[in-house]
């Protein structure tokens, strides 16, 4: 089953369980514009390469498209088409008055010089500048984009525009119109949802072991953030492997480590108090016992294949599409909760939000300002979804759904008449 496939799923299931009108399902699984354009880059050495770029629109019923753009060599149509779903829902689920969009290159962005990571990401923001804008659709950093490529396109579009334009992306550093809390956003508002999760069932979390699988910028403040939380973070892994130490890693020498050496696996004397590490793979993490498993990488990387081996008490997806369909019949059935990526990342999407907001006002917040108004926002949502999750019997991820697409229909009734 491809990744689209998966999120047409998820919604025909929280459909089924909420009675969403057949009408409704039609408009929510179709995207509204999908784009597909070439992406010419004078290289290094003379030669001219063309790189294929995406951005696929899937719905501004609630308000202007928001969503990640990736460079990666894995990307395709699919994913894309399926990321922007996802940002419709993710949206949604925390009521902000956004739609969902997502783009992409295929690249391998490591492998080219900084003067062609610019040219080819200026290329693209120009290809793709008559569809994007504060009020039409908001790109922001996903995989392998950052503040810099965002400061890239916003530049780029502004020259076009004639205009200083910042609102265009979100994500942006701070010298450009960024918001302060934006790098642990996504984290933040994961942990959040978390304790929430842990207050409703009563578990204190001192003590708890946690296991990260991903050790970019949201794993790692996730981790950071839960050590602070007098959790125990025995395990973390970045796409190459990992360290375990059953008495818990001491996180800022990890990521201390990583920005040093390149390499969490490197980092075998992290323990608390130093004590030695061993090297673990990804795939030994995602089997490990623990009592919560956060899962921040890439997606489908808990499949029907590994679903069995998992010995976490509960999972925690700050990644996009992490556990598959089938892996999360598994789970269910191994009475596995999992907090979903649609509510548990919302974090990052919400502060771009707040970013946008901040640049249409030309007024910015305080880091204490952005925080007091993030939780507020993610508890709402934790509490809205836990009630559904009651009231419909379901997992979480259906609960989550549900909130989004009663959300979706709503605005589809008033501003359509379509019921």
């Amino acid at each position: 089953m491809s990744l689209f496939e998966n999120t047409l799923a998820q919604i025909r299931k929280a459909s089924d369980l909420m009675g969403l009108s057949a009408n409704a399902r039609e408009v929510l699984s179709r995207h509204e514009r999908i784009l597909e354009v070439s992406v010419p880059v004078k290289m290094d050495d003379g030669t001219v390469r063309v790189f294929q770029g995406y951005r696929c629109q899937h719905n501004s019923l609630r308000g202007p498209y928001k969503g990640g753009i990736r460079f990666h060599p894995d990307v395709d149509l699919g994913e894309v088409k399926a990321l922007s779903a996802w940002m419709t829902m993710k949206c949604a689920v925390v009521g902000i008055p956004l739609g969902g969009g997502k783009g992409g290159i295929i690249v391998d962005s490591k492998k080219l010089s900084p003067r062609e990571l610019e040219a080819m990401t200026r290329e693209y923001a120009r290809a793709i500048t008559p569809f994007i804008g504060p009020k039409m659709d908001i790109p922001a950093p996903d995989v392998y984009t950052n503040a810099q490529i965002m400061g890239w396109i916003a530049d780029e579009y502004s020259k076009i525009k004639g205009e200083n334009v910042l609102g265009v992306v979100t994500g942006k550093a701070l010298a450009m119109g960024g918001s302060e809390g934006r790098d642990t956003a996504t984290s933040m508002g994961g942990m959040h949802v978390l304790m929430e999760y842990l207050k409703e069932r009563g578990v204190a979390p001192a003590g708890l072991r946690v296991a990260v699988q991903g050790f970019g910028n949201a794993g790692s403040f996730m981790a950071k953030f839960a050590q602070e939380a007098g959790m125990s973070v025995i395990a973390v892994s970045d796409s190459k492997n990992g360290v375990f130490c059953a008495g818990g890693l001491d996180i800022p020498t990890v990521m201390a480590g990583k920005a040093e050496k390149g390499e969490v696996a490197l980092c075998t004397n992290a323990g608390i108090g130093g004590a030695a590490c061993s090297v673990v793979s990804n795939v030994e993490l995602l089997a490990l016992d623990c009592d919560i498993l956060v899962l921040s990488a890439l997606e489908n990387q808990v499949t029907q294949e590994n679903a069995a081996n998992v010995k976490a008490r509960m999972i925690l997806e700050l990644a996009n599409g992490p556990v598959t369909p089938e892996a999360d019949e598994i789970l269910k059935g191994m009475g596995v909760p999992v907090i979903p990526d649609i509510l548990a990342n919302a974090g990052g999407v919400t502060v771009s939000y707040f970013e946008l907001v901040q640049n249409e006002a030309n007024y910015y917040w305080s880091a204490e300002e952005v925080q007091a108004k993030l939780k507020p926002i993610m508890v709402k949502a934790w509490m809205d979804i836990s009630a559904n999750q009651k009231k419909y019997n379901c997992t979480y991820r259906e609960a989550a759904f549900i909130s989004a697409l009663r959300r979706l229909a709503d605005a589809l009734k008033w501003r359509r008449g379509i019921e």
